[in-house]
């Protein structure tokens, strides 16, 4: 018979007739031969499972039949999935209400049939999903719904399910592997649910026994022994589950102690013996060659230590567990010879992850004994130090790697280790003293030398306790074995962590500055393109650098002299180059030299950037003589802002530094701003306008003048007029979305920069202008459908501003121009209302004006006035009741 497709409306009523017991014969056989044509259609699967899932037919029969028809049609496992899903779905629905016999019926079709067992599996893991899956979220009728299920089927079906499975696992372990690992998984599903008598018995557990010697069933088997033990029970029942079970795995030969042994356990004497007779199986199994056996027993492990931890005293055997443990942790640190350091691939993160691991054990040790843990690191460093020259480099990398994890293991008082107890104290020492001294740091091998720097610097404060062991360190980092390694590897991790430890120590390395910046002064160059020759540090790298030997100049000692002269030392060499750079970047025709020039420009400019973040309150750059050589930078830089080619990368690194300068420089920045505004701003686009605000409104907002400074005073007026304009001119121009599209930092920044212009600063004219651009604001963000957020800007400072602005003691109305700047004010008020309407009229009378005591009697009169169409009513009416807050 030629396949066809069908539809539900072509479902052939007549012959579903036939599917009643009662039917006559002639409907029987139709029913047959339509049964045998739907198995011929394509799609006739989806035809039943539609009906079943919209519960088109009510009679059992039928919904039978449809089972019947998608059993034979489901080879596929995507639609083996979709019809059990489609299965666990009618079964929510009609199980309690219409078809109680839901499981019998599916178990007297499939049989002992592979591929209907298939099926019927699967949709026991599908109800699982709908019914009893804890990570789905459920309403409460659902959850209501979910528990009467539940019931029901522990009450008149589990049992016949149970024995459903046992036969499964007996009848297809050899010849089919597959279902009977879907059957485990079913097992371990329901388990946590139904009587565990049912599973934990003899016949099934010997069962499991008998499958977890069978590769293939392995693992599933293992993952339901879990399940088992993972249920939820009383602690009594459990701790007698556990000790049966360990009894008959002991007995059978195998060796795995489930991690969750420990999961309700409480500490009774009973208990806590039954768990410490695993103890030495732990030992075994933590220890085991395989990473993966022994990462499957630390969660036993931490656990048990949690339970030791708990107890007010240790016994001998229970100490000599935790050194056991220790002993065994430190032995799985260590790398194995097959760790690939040059190319880390996906077993070297899965070692790392495991170390991870084994750390969490070993921060849990130190808080079972915090001495026992300090001794065994302090025996295995001592013993591997004084023999490392010999001694295989995991053995040594692992000693050190031991002493650095000491630092988070062991509580720190006062962020210090090298303060507060004596006796870890004087180990602690003792261990650094050892490391910097004995030479290590010259072992050939990168992870021993980056495991020597991690930890110096993990312990810097060691220093501060025993200077004279700085000269020597700081060699280390400066020669073959840190900032000169063969290994980029290591001279890159080398160069972040020589600028922490310069951080920490720079107080005593006075003596020290010239000639740490000679020993580096290569590392420090700009590096051309068309050098040819590879740089021992990346751009990334000689940040760091340049960082620390910032940290060094502004913090040494002696006079401004000194330090403004090796700042120059420093900076000049960068600005020569760059010179010469956009000098051949102008002329420069190929796009893709272009490209390299103007990234080799940028890094010139981050290097000098990066030094001024050694500048602190207290040292400034005018206290230590430098402000002459930043503004000198600032003339190397500004030109680049005019080069016709790679623009962007060029602008926004001059940018970023004038960013800087103006925190360090403060007023001295001024003079520049004209220049850098004009370059920026020349055939600019939306992306260069919307850079260029944050910079602008951080020098408005930034400086701080001397009081009778009347100069200074005039110009940074002038100036805040030019920022108020320029922002005027933005938001009436169209051009409001390059002030939206700011990020939400830089867009407050803005707002409140006017706010502070409305409000703060006795000009009129500038507060006129900044009323002008409230009220844009307001007009273009200030609806229901506006600027996300934008409504609470204008209640929480907008409004304050229109009514706070002439309270002001230094607000003329004498002034015309105090009177213009009234004007706008009233105007901004009105916008409000015009955009937020009775909600602006609620919050006054409500919060705002009761906040400044004004009478009920005058904000019902206010509000009135400001639902007026006239503005001119408002602003007469504020300039008559200015002083409203007075009775």
């Amino acid at each position: 018979m030629a396949c066809q497709s069908v539809s539900i409306i072509d479902m052939d009523e007549q012959a579903l007739l036939g599917l009643n017991p009662n039917a006559d014969a002639c409907y029987r056989q139709r029913a047959i031969a339509y049964f045998e044509q739907l198995k011929e259609s394509h799609d006739a699967w989806e035809v039943c499972a539609e009906a079943l899932a919209k519960s088109v037919y009510s009679d059992d029969h039928v919904k039978f039949f449809c089972f019947q028809l998608m059993n034979t049609q489901a080879e596929k496992p995507f639609i083996r999935n979709k019809a059990a899903q489609v299965f666990a779905l009618t079964f929510v629905m009609e199980y309690l209400t219409h078809w109680p016999k839901f499981f019998f019926d599916i178990l007297s079709l499939v049989g002992l049939n592979p591929h209907g067992v298939d099926i019927y599996l699967r949709t026991l893991m599908a109800i699982d999903a709908e019914v009893v899956d804890r990570d789905i979220v459920h309403t409460a009728e659902e959850v209501r719904r979910n528990t009467l299920i539940k019931d029901n089927m522990r009450e008149h079906v589990i049992p016949s399910l149970v024995e459903s499975w046992y036969q499964i696992l007996g009848a297809y372990q050899q010849s089919h592997p597959e279902i009977t690992c879907q059957c485990l998984e079913v097992v371990g599903a329901y388990v946590s649910w139904i009587d565990l008598n049912l599973i934990a018995n003899d016949r099934f557990v010997n069962l499991l026994l008998s499958q977890m010697c069978v590769e293939d069933l392995r693992e599933e088997a293992c993952d339901c022994l879990f399940e088992i033990v993972n249920k939820g029970m009383d602690p009594t029942d459990k701790t007698k589950l556990i000790e049966s079970l360990c009894q008959v795995l002991q007995s059978a030969g195998f060796f795995n102690v489930d991690k969750t042994v420990l999961g309700d356990v409480k500490v009774a004497a009973e208990t806590l013996r039954a768990l410490e007779a695993k103890v030495p199986l732990l030992i075994k199994l933590l220890v085991h060659e395989d990473d993966d056996i022994s990462a499957n027993i630390v969660g036993f492990c931490y656990d048990y230590l949690h339970v030791l931890k708990q107890l007010p005293l240790l016994t001998d055997q229970q100490k000599a567990n935790v050194e056991a443990i220790m002993l065994a942790v430190m032995k799985k640190l260590t790398y194995d010879d097959e760790y690939n350091f040059d190319n880390e691939g996906e077993d070297e993160a899965m070692f790392v992850e495991y170390r991870k691991q084994l750390k969490m054990l070993l921060d849990r040790l130190a808080q079972v004994s915090p001495e026992l843990l300090l001794e065994a690191v302090r025996r295995v460093f001592s013993s591997t130090m004084q023999t490392w020259q010999t001694a295989s480099f995991m053995e040594v990398e692992v000693a050190i790697r031991l002493l650095y994890m000491l630092g988070e293991a062991l509580p720190a008082s006062h962020g210090a280790h090298f303060s507060g107890d004596t006796a870890k104290t004087s180990t602690l020492q003792d261990m650094m003293r050892t490391l910097v001294s004995c030479g290590v740091s010259s072992y050939q091998h990168t992870s021993v030398v980056l495991e020597f720097f991690e930890t110096v610097v993990r312990y810097d404060k060691f220093f501060l306790v025993e200077p004279q062991h700085i000269p020597n360190v700081l060699m280390a980092f400066l020669d073959h074995r840190g900032l000169r390694h063969s290994s980029p590897k290591v001279r890159s991790r080398v160069a972040y962590l020589f600028s922490r430890f310069v951080k920490t120590l720079h107080k005593h390395m006075n003596a020290f500055i010239e000639d740490i910046l000679t020993r580096i002064q290569d590392l420090l160059e700009l590096v051309p393109p068309e050098n040819g020759v590879p740089a021992l540090l990346t751009s990334d790298d000689q940040l760091f650098v340049f960082e620390t030997a910032g940290v060094l100049v502004v913090n040494g000692e002696g006079p401004a002299e000194r330090k403004q002269a090796l700042m120059r030392s420093l900076l000049m060499p960068l600005t020569d180059a760059f010179r010469l750079l956009l000098a051949k970047l102008a002329t420069e025709r190929e796009e893709e030299r272009q490209a390299v020039l103007a990234d080799c420009l940028s890094h010139a400019v981050g290097f000098a950037s990066r030094t001024s973040k050694a500048f602190s309150n207290k040292q400034t750059v005018k206290h230590c003589g430098c402000t002459e050589v930043y503004r000198d930078c600032l003339q190397t830089f500004l030109p680049a802002l005019s080069c016709p080619v790679q623009r962007g990368a060029l602008r926004s690194a001059v940018r970023s530094f004038l960013h800087r300068m103006i925190i360090c420089l403060e007023e001295e920045v001024l003079p520049f701003i004209p220049a850098a505004s004009e370059h920026m701003l020349k055939d600019c686009e939306p992306k260069d306008l919307q850079e260029f605000i944050p910079l602008i409104s951080q020098i408005t907002a930034n400086q701080v003048l001397e009081d009778n400074d009347q100069a200074a005073a005039l110009e940074k007026q002038m100036l805040r007029r030019s920022y108020f304009t320029f922002i005027q001119t933005i938001a009436s121009s169209g051009m409001n979305e390059v002030m939206a599209s700011q990020g939400v930092e830089n867009i407050e920044r803005v707002l409140f920069t006017i706010i502070q212009g409305a409000v703060d600063f006795p000009d009129p004219i500038a507060q006129k202008t900044c009323f002008i651009i409230l009220s844009k604001l307001v007009e273009l963000w200030g609806a229901k459908d506006g600027m996300v957020g934008f409504p609470d800007f204008i209640y929480k400072h907008i409004v304050p501003a229109c009514f706070l602005a002439p309270l002001k003691p230094t607000f003329d109305l004498t002034d015309a121009q105090t009177v213009l700047t009234l004007s706008e004010c009233a105007l901004t008020l009105k916008m409000i209302h015009h955009k937020r309407g009775h909600e602006f009229i609620q919050y006054l009378q409500t919060e705002y004006l009761p906040s400044l005591q004004v009478s009920p009697e005058i904000t019902q009169e206010l509000c009135q006035v400001l639902q007026q169409p006239d503005v001119k009513v408002l602003k007469n009416y504020i300039k008559v009741r200015i002083q409203w807050r007075k009775p």
